[in-house]
């Protein structure tokens, strides 16, 4: 019996992976994300940008399997 488990983990994308990475953890496509994100940024920029950058440090980013 295998058992296979979803990591969190940052994509290539086209910031930071981010929106990515949660899009293929969640099986969402990423661009939800992103407008979520934009929205957030509208009010003056500091809640969107604070908690993306607070993930960027925290999700690992995806190994490259070579």
């Amino acid at each position: 019996m295998s058992t296979s488990y979803r990591r969190l983990q940052r994509q290539n994308g086209i910031i930071a992976g981010v929106c990515g990475g949660m899009g293929a953890y969640l099986r969402v496509n990423p661009w939800w994300f992103r407008g979520v994100f934009f929205v957030m940024l509208l009010p003056g920029g500091l809640p969107g940008m604070l908690i993306y950058l607070i993930m960027w440090i925290v999700i690992p980013k995806k190994r490259s399997s070579s």
